[in-house]
């Protein structure tokens, strides 16, 4: 099914300017021709009688099956996966694109209740595969290495049999999925929907974000007030989504007998608990060291006593404020992607050709960037809100180190190929640590290094410690909703309650900001997702150590990772690199590489 992934960052892309050059836009002819294409019809009466003849043909008839008879109950299931994935790909695409259009709106919201009925007669296959017994299930797979292969899937899928409730629940809940989808629905079109005006300039959220890298601290300081002013006059349906999705999630763990909010979330990421709060513990004790000791850094070069939240990601007084135009951001990425390795350029190149990448800002279009990979068979697309802006740059190599994961692991098949999500952002990170650091071979003043190492520090600092500190935001948030009904101002507490600790001393905080939780859609859409941003950044610091430090192969192991999709565990992906993620050292290795580049940027000082 569509399921978006989110931006790297959670502001600072909208606006426009007319220097940028031929922007891309996608060609979505390689899913559908359009909503009325022959094709989707087809697919569509062929998903509706494939699920029903799935139904009829394995329903209360799995643990008799052979091992052939299992494989191809399987190959079934993929294929039907792979036909409805095609569909709501088309339908979110198109909607991203514009999501304050009715139509589009209306179509893709028909097309999710459609395979949702469609499908509801599958949700026996993970029911009855969990009722097999494990050694019946070794047998299979020791039979017949053709199904062996999806065991990874099998291993996830019997992950959830604590959890599992009635077949009759089961699919109670699964047709309840279409209702649930309307308060994501209601926040996106809320936040697409919303008007700004700075200095008598009507914008919309993408727009106003972009403000906050401004130069000119005046207009930093109108476009976040503007911003808390707007999320105030609306922050009652945004506490009602946030109260109505965090309880409609407390009941449905409650029912299953998770132990926590998060675990489901751990579940899905085929991730131990404990490792995930050896990241968060790492990084919460490393925030003096690193966000505390930048920010006041960042307190003297812009000759401030304290801190507004509107300074956070203002850019340096001695930075260059050129647009940078699509042709040299292509030019920048693919330089430093071919650099690493030509294979990675030789998948990077149909992105910016074959309209894979809609680049450009528009108005109703989702803020923001992702990549999605739609389905194996035909291709991920890249979504920006390009201003050309040097952070611009390197979302732009962050998202194409999505598509090329996703194209990579395309071949492991449907029910393979999606990585858990905190390996999902190896390669994007791991994309813009190459053009990063191709940037810095070629700047030619000590200033041109600052300001790249610090604009490098910032976006670590906005992909480790600022995720960490939402991550925080959820837990609190949604252990306060087990308690009652939050108002704004409970909700807006819990914010302000991580901000200080995360930012530091040298912030101070606007009437106002207390609402800034209300515009970021991880919190909607995905719970618990950002903490896999921390986890793929220190990851991909500890993978670029390898890397620089010439290790063998290091190139056609990184490639191995990525082709291998969903099909191992992370613990599997690292050991060739000699790297465990379960050791709270591995974190601390990677946090030392953004505390390196701030005793750089002290040494500067000096």
């Amino acid at each position: 099914m569509f399921q978006l992934p989110f931006p790297v960052r959670d502001a600072n892309a909208g606006g426009g300017a007319d220097a940028l050059g031929n922007l891309p836009e996608w060609d979505l002819s390689d899913l559908y021709a359009s909503e009325s294409a022959p094709e989707l019809k087809r697919d569509l009466d062929w998903l509706e009688q494939a699920c029903a003849s799935f139904a009829a043909d394995f329903e209360g008839n799995l643990a008799g099956l052979d091992s052939a008879g299992l494989l191809d109950c399987v190959l079934r299931n993929e294929r039907i996966n792979a036909i409805a994935g095609r569909i709501m790909s088309f339908a979110g695409l198109r909607y991203y694109q514009l999501t304050t259009d009715a139509e589009r709106a209306k179509f893709m919201s028909d097309m999710q209740e459609k395979i949702t009925i469609f499908t509801t007669p599958l949700v026996f296959f993970t029911l009855e595969l969990n009722r097999i017994d494990d050694a019946v299930l070794e047998t299979h797979f020791a039979s017949n290495v053709d199904l062996a292969r999806y065991k990874p899937v099998f291993d996830r899928i019997r992950a959830m049999k604590p959890y599992q409730l009635s077949d009759e629940l089961e699919k109670f809940l699964h047709d309840l999925g279409v209702v649930g989808d309307a308060w994501e629905r209601l926040f996106d079109e809320t936040i697409a929907g919303l008007g700004f005006e700075v200095d008598g300039e009507p914008l919309n959220i993408e727009g106003t974000l972009n403000l906050l890298t401004d130069p000119d601290r005046s207009k930093r300081e109108a476009a976040a007030r503007e911003l808390a002013s707007v999320f105030s006059m609306n922050i009652k349906t945004f506490a009602r989504v946030h109260n109505t999705q965090a309880k409609e999630k407390e009941i449905v763990d409650r029912w299953r007998g998770m132990p926590t909010p998060q675990t489901g979330r751990h579940l899905s990421n085929d991730v131990e608990p404990e490792v995930v709060e050896a990241l968060r513990s790492a990084v919460v004790a490393a925030y003096p060291k690193l966000s505390h000791r930048y920010y006041e850094l960042k307190r003297k070069w812009l000759g401030l006593d304290v801190m507004q939240v509107w300074d956070r990601n203002a850019p340096l007084p001695l930075e260059d404020t050129r647009i940078v135009d699509w042709a040299t951001a292509e030019d920048t990425v693919m330089e430093a992607y071919n650099a690493f390795d030509p294979r990675m350029g030789e998948i990077a190149a149909p992105f910016f050709t074959k309209g894979w990448i809609d680049a450009a800002v528009k108005p109703g279009k989702a803020p923001g960037a992702f990549a999605h990979p739609t389905v194996t068979d035909v291709h991920p697309y890249v979504m920006l809100n390009y201003l050309g802006k040097p952070r611009d740059v390197m979302t732009l190599a962050h998202e194409l180190g999505h598509g090329v994961h996703q194209v990579l692991a395309a071949g492991q098949g449907e029910m393979l190929s999606s990585t858990p999500l905190t390996l999902a952002e190896t390669a994007s990170v791991f994309g813009e640590m190459l053009t990063f650091r191709k940037m810095l071979d070629k700047a030619e003043t000590k200033e041109q290094r600052k300001v790249l190492l610090a604009g490098k520090v910032e976006d670590m600092i906005n992909t480790v410690v600022r995720q960490i500190a939402f991550y925080d935001f959820e837990c609190k948030l949604h252990e306060a909703r087990g308690h009652g009904e939050l108002t704004p101002d409970d909700i807006n507490q819990i914010w302000m309650s991580v901000q200080g600790e995360s930012l530091g001393p040298a912030f101070e905080f606007m009437d106002g900001y207390e609402t800034f939780w209300a515009y970021i859609p991880h919190f909607v859409h995905s719970p618990f997702y950002v903490y896999a941003y921390a986890f793929g950044d220190g990851l991909v610091n500890a993978l670029y150590s390898v890397y620089a430090e010439g290790g063998e192969g290091f190139e056609d192991k990184y490639f191995e990772m990525l082709k291998a999709g969903g099909s191992k565990h992370h613990s599997e992906l690292l050991a060739p690199f000699g790297l465990d993620a379960s050791d709270p050292k591995f974190w601390d290795k990677g946090l030392s590489m953004i505390s390196g580049f701030i005793d750089e940027l002290e040494a500067m000082e000096d």
